[in-house]
């Protein structure tokens, strides 16, 4: 279902002319942590489906309703069986919806509708989440008009109905750590398009508006890698990909992997990959090795 993951953001495909995308999805298929800039919102249509954010797990049941809010980094866990919507909404979409901006902050970390509750609410958005399945797969005559009018009613009822209105009393440090959260991911993007070159802490930090100090503890809180790892193992990650051309030697992809000597380099990809860059290399030549991981990257508690 993820068709593109750079580090731990997904890349979203829009068809032509439509601001979402609609999976029914059936696959036995875990995905890793990852986040992207569009609005999700997850129903169970058959069996159960299990969703990671913030260390807390959540089951969703056939007629629960989450909506994942822009940024927010999540995992996903598919029983052996089951058929589940799963509808991501352009950020622009919502953004032209008059009025969301004074609620979206309410949507994090997700919102959670359980039909356990029998509340009429509920019903009116599993009823909205079919009408737009059905529009997404018969392409009717102005099915985007009235995907995008269907959708408007949806955040509509959410808004109204679904939010907790405590939410608007969050604390202080409670909205800090969503600052983290936007503060880190940038650095984190970062770092995954900088990697080759010679990052040091102190750059990052000043960067990200901290002390080396407070910094190197909220990278770790955020990552649950130190800055050093994380760096090493992007490091790694793009070596990788130098590696599928043999035109390159292995000294030349240390040098232009950001790694200051041909030693240093196989011992940190030999403690990553379990295997030397030669090694490695003789494997992806003879097609015998799998897609590089990505990077997992934990989200714990900034506090």
């Amino acid at each position: 279902m993820i068709e593109k993951l750079t580090g731990t953001k997904e890349t979203v495909f829009h068809p032509e002319n439509l601001q979402v995308r609609l999976h029914i999805n059936v696959e036995y298929e875990d995905y890793p942590m990852h986040w992207h800039t569009d609005t999700e919102i997850i129903m169970p249509i058959e069996n159960t489906y299990t969703v990671l954010i913030n260390k807390e797990k959540y089951l969703l049941n056939p007629g629960d309703i989450m909506i994942i809010p822009s940024g927010e980094i999540h995992q996903l866990y598919a029983p052996p069986t089951g058929k589940r919507y799963i509808l991501q909404c352009d950020s622009a979409l919502l953004g032209g919806l008059y009025g969301i901006d004074s609620i979206s902050s309410d949507f994090y970390p997700c919102v959670y509708i359980q039909s356990i509750t029998g509340q009429a609410y509920q019903k009116q958005l599993s009823n909205i989440l079919h009408q737009v399945a059905d529009e997404y797969l018969t392409h009717p005559p102005l099915y985007e008009a009235s995907i995008a009018s269907l959708l408007t009613s949806f955040f509509v009822i959410v808004g109204r109905n679904c939010l907790n209105r405590e939410r608007q009393h969050t604390s202080s440090v409670k909205k800090k750590q969503h600052q983290y959260i936007d503060k880190f991911l940038h650095i984190c993007q970062y770092i995954n398009e900088h990697c080759a070159e010679d990052l040091t802490i102190d750059e990052l930090a000043r960067l990200a508006g901290f002390s080396k100090y407070h910094f190197s503890r909220l990278f770790y809180n955020f990552t649950g890698v130190t800055f050093y790892d994380y760096l090493i193992k992007r490091r790694i990650i793009f070596a990788e990909g130098l590696l599928a051309d043999p035109n390159l030697s292995v000294i030349e992809i240390a040098m232009q992997s950001g790694f200051n000597s041909l030693s240093t380099f196989n011992r940190n990809f030999r403690a990553v990959k379990k295997c030397t860059p030669t090694e490695y290399r003789g494997m992806h030549s003879s097609r015998q090795i799998q897609c590089p991981e990505e990077l997992d990257v934990k989200i714990t508690s900034i506090l």
